[in-house]
C-alpha cells in the first residue's frame, strides 16, 4: 500500500471515523437552558415559524445550511460506485463549505432506482435547507434533475460539477486570453468531453461573450456536429455544419482547448497545430489530458491549466461553490442565476489581477505571485475570496 493511500484512509478513520460531525450552536448545560432548548421552550418559534414561514430563518439553522446530494452515479473520476461510496467525498465537501464560507452541510446520500425518485426525495426534504447542492451525478440525468428541482424548490439548487466548474474555467479563461492578447467574442474554443461540466462551461462562456459558432464540441465518438444522429437535447445545441471529425482536425487553428474528459488524450502534434498563443486548460484528474511537460515542450508560447494542486493554475472548484452559496444566502436568494454565476467568473478574474498579500504567499510557500502565465486564478487560501465572491454574487442575486 502506498504511503499517500495508506495516509488517506488514516486520516479518514482517526481519531473518530468520517469528516464531519453535528455541534449545538447554544448552550445546554442547566435545567433552565434545557427548557428552552426543547420542550417548553421550543413551541415558540414552533409556533412563529407556523404563522410565518419566513420566520425559519430567525429560529433556526434553516439560513445557513446546505444539504449536498448524490446518488452516486459519477464520484470524482471514479464512476458509478453508488452513494455508499460517494460519502467520503460528500463529507469533503461538507469541510470545503465549513472551512471557505462558514456554511453548515448536511451529506445525503440517496438510493434511487429512477431520476423521477431522485428529484421527489430532494423535493420531499427540501424544506429543511436553505440550499441545495448537486454532487457526482452522471449526465445527461444531471440536467432533468437540476432543472426539475430549480422549477419545483424555492431555494438555490446548484449542481457543481455543471456550474461551479463552469464558472472557475471562465474565470481562467477571461485572464488566459486577456494575457494572450486576444479577445473572447473572437477565439475559437475546442471542449473535448460534452458532459456536465463541458457543455456548462460552454454555455456560461458564450454568457460571457464568446460566440457559438466559434465553438467545437467534441465527445467520445468525435466532432459533435450536425450530422451525428446519436446526439441528446443538450448536445444537440452544440451541434454545427462542419468536415471537422477528429479532435486533431478540431484544434488545428483553435485558439483555446478545454478538456473535461480523461487521461491522455492530447498529443503534441494537436498542441502544435493550434493557433499562435494558445490556451490549454487540460482538467481531467488525476491525469490531465495532456500533461504540461508535454504541452510546454511542444509549444513555447501556451498558457497551461490544469485540475491539480502541483502544477501551476489550478482549476479548482473550491474557488467557486462555498462562495457563491454565502453569497445566495445571504441574499436569501430563490434562484442560482446565470448573471449570478457570471458575476462570480468576473469576481474571481478581476482578484487574480491585484497583487497577491503576503499571507497567500506563506500559506503556499512562494516569495512571489503576480498576474501572468502561471497565475490566472486567485489561490483557495486567499482571504479576500470570502469578500469579494459572495458580494458580487449577492449583488448580481438582488437585480
Amino acid at each position: 500500500m502506498s504511503d499517500l493511500k495508506q495516509q488517506a484512509l488514516d486520516y479518514h478513520e482517526h481519531p473518530r471515523p468520517g469528516k464531519i460531525s453535528v455541534e449545538a450552536s447554544k448552550p445546554c448545560a442547566t435545567q433552565a437552558e434545557l427548557s428552552l432548548a426543547y420542550t417548553p421552550g421550543v413551541a415558540e418559534p414552533v409556533r412563529a415559524i407556523a404563522e410565518n414561514p419566513e420566520n425559519a430563518y430567525r429560529y433556526t439553522n434553516k439560513g445557513n445550511l446546505v444539504a449536498v446530494i448524490t446518488d452516486g452515479t459519477a464520484i470524482l473520476g471514479l464512476g458509478n460506485l453508488g452513494p455508499l461510496a460517494a460519502k467520503p467525498v460528500m463529507e469533503g465537501k461538507g469541510v470545503l463549505f465549513k472551512r471557505f464560507a462558514n456554511i453548515d452541510v448536511f451529506d445525503i446520500e440517496v438510493q434511487a432506482p429512477s431520476v423521477e425518485q431522485f428529484i421527489e426525495t430532494v423535493a420531499n426534504i427540501a424544506p429543511t435547507f436553505g440550499g441545495i447542492n448537486l454532487e457526482d451525478i452522471a449526465a445527461p440525468h444531471c440536467f432533468a434533475i437540476e432543472k426539475a428541482l430549480t422549477e419545483r424548490l424555492d431555494i438555490p439548487v446548484f449542481h457543481d460539477d455543471q456550474h461551479g466548474t463552469a464558472v472557475i474555467i471562465c474565470a481562467g479563461l477571461i485572464n488566459a486570453v486577456h494575457l494572450q492578447g486576444k479577445e473572447l467574442d473572437k477565439v475559437k474554443i475546442v471542449c473535448l468531453g460534452a458532459g456536465a461540466a463541458g457543455i456548462a462551461s460552454m454555455n456560461l462562456l458564450i454568457e460571457m461573450g464568446a460566440r457559438r459558432e466559434n465553438i467545437t464540441l467534441v465527445d467520445s465518438k468525435g466532432v459533435i456536429h450536425k450530422g451525428r444522429s446519436d446526439l441528446n437535447e443538450f448536445k444537440q445545441q452544440f451541434a454545427k455544419e462542419t468536415d471537422q471529425r477528429t479532435l486533431l482536425q478540431a484544434m488545428t487553428g483553435a485558439d483555446v482547448f478545454v478538456g473535461v474528459s480523461g487521461p491522455n488524450l492530447v498529443s503534441q502534434d494537436m498542441v502544435k497545430a493550434m493557433a499562435e498563443r494558445p490556451v490549454v486548460f487540460a482538467l481531467a484528474n488525476p491525469d490531465p489530458e495532456i500533461l504540461p511537460k508535454d504541452a510546454h515542450a511542444a509549444r513555447d508560447d501556451l498558457i497551461m491549466a490544469t485540475g491539480r494542486s502541483d502544477f501551476p493554475n489550478q482549476v479548482n472548484n473550491v474557488l467557486g461553490f462555498p462562495f457563491i452559496f454565502r453569497g445566495a444566502l445571504d441574499a436569501r436568494a430563490r434562484r442560482i442565476t446565470r448573471p449570478m454565476l457570471v458575476a462570480a467568473a468576473r469576481a474571481l478574474a478581476e482578484l487574480a489581477r491585484e497583487p497577491v498579500p503576503h499571507e497567500v504567499l506563506k500559506a503556499y510557500n512562494v516569495d512571489k505571485l503576480e498576474f501572468g502565465k502561471e497565475y490566472i486564478l486567485p489561490k483557495p487560501f486567499d482571504p479576500r475570496l470570502i469578500q469579494r465572491v459572495p458580494q458580487a454574487v449577492a449583488a448580481a442575486a438582488t437585480k
